[in-house]
């Protein structure tokens, strides 16, 4: 199927590549379809680009590209509801919020996307009781001693 996307103009997804998040993303609770698109070659970024609205996608990147220690537990209640059975079937994502200039850009920590693989299902969680707050730096502050 062709979607209109924000970036990318017209593209051309496959169905099996549509992650449904039951809820919808919190502040777009009706925008319950989304694919995940590469951003540019090598760039580790990609977007999560509503299916249903073109104007609606978020740059996103794997956390672990930038803070090696992340690490968080999301209840079991997320667990069932996006029917988790391993480890390896979930991919991580959090939404990035692009400055400029680029060496600005944040990350949001305290709210990860949580993809299981396996069943294209997606919900983004909301961490409570975490240091992890909604803007990480995503570049290592260089020491100029």
């Amino acid at each position: 199927m062709k979607i209109d996307t924000k970036y990318h103009g017209e593209v051309q997804i496959e169905e099996t590549e549509i992650i449904d998040f039951a809820s919808g993303i919190p502040g777009f609770l009706e925008e319950k379809k989304f694919v995940i698109l590469p951003f540019g070659q090598d760039t580790g970024i990609s977007v999560m680009q509503s299916v249903g609205n073109s104007q609606l996608a978020f740059a996103v990147t794997n956390p672990f590209f930038f803070n090696k220690e992340y690490d968080f537990t999301i209840d079991d209640q997320v667990v069932e509801q996006l029917q988790i059975d391993s480890e390896e079937d979930v991919t991580v994502y959090v939404i990035l919020t692009v400055q400029d200039p680029f060496e600005k850009t944040t990350a949001n920590l305290q709210a990860p996307v949580v993809l299981n693989n396996k069943k294209q299902v997606g919900k983004q969680v909301i961490l409570t009781n975490t240091s992890y707050q909604t803007k990480h730096s995503i570049f290592e502050k260089v020491s100029t001693k």
